[in-house]
């Protein structure tokens, strides 16, 4: 399998690359032109483009995988529609070279409110308020991929952390784990990874959480 990784120098697709090389997948990483990225590996290509709406070098990048998987999102209110401008552009260039196997990353306020008092009446609306911004950005993402032609699966990881992976967490299909708050990088890029292979969770969104 190829996959090209769009956000490649994040912590969930950086995870991605590392991931899938390890698992002895062709990956093709696409990183700014500005960004250090220094991985090397056998069956790694690393495509670097001016900007995540550059049509043609996209549209290369993409051309002859399998699947593509974005880690791409804001990392603070300051940035911008930063997940939809990109995503946007992803779909346009994988619809215009026949690629439909499509993996995001998106946040867990996005899916079904969760039945636990401390995410319902406290987590929740806290991070609502505290980044708006984001939010905003990431619904019109999601409208844009649930709307597109691609075979899509999007995930909706809570609170993210920089602990190591472990491969033991919850999923919920559709809806919001339980009781989840915390879920690490590695682990968020595990469960893209394995949403690949996983016909059940074509075009349908999946809460992950410990």
């Amino acid at each position: 399998m190829r996959i090209t990784v769009f956000g490649a120098t994040g912590g969930i697709g950086g995870h991605v690359v590392r991931q899938a090389l390890a698992a002895g997948e062709k990956v093709t990483a696409v990183v700014r032109t500005s960004s250090a990225f220094d991985l090397e590996h056998p069956s790694l290509e690393v495509v670097r483009v001016p900007g995540l709406d550059a049509a043609a070098p996209l549209r290369e990048a993409i051309d002859g995988s399998t699947a593509v998987i974005s880690g791409v999102g804001a990392r603070g209110r300051k940035d911008g529609p930063v997940a939809s401008r990109s995503t946007k552009s992803i779909l346009a260039a994988m619809d215009a070279v026949g690629v439909r196997r499509f993996v995001a990353v998106s946040a867990a306020p996005l899916g079904p409110t969760p039945g636990d008092f401390l995410n319902k009446r406290v987590v929740w609306p806290l991070i609502n308020a505290f980044a708006a911004e984001v939010y905003a950005d990431l619904r019109v993402m999601e409208a844009d991929i649930m709307g597109s032609a691609a075979e899509w699966t999007i995930v909706r990881p809570p609170k993210l952390n920089g602990k190591p992976f472990t491969g033991h967490y919850r999923t919920e299909a559709g809806g919001t784990v339980s009781r989840g708050y915390l879920i690490s990088r590695a682990d968020v890029a595990d469960l893209m990874l394995k949403s690949l292979s996983d016909p059940a969770l074509v075009r349908r969104p999946v809460g992950v959480a410990y």
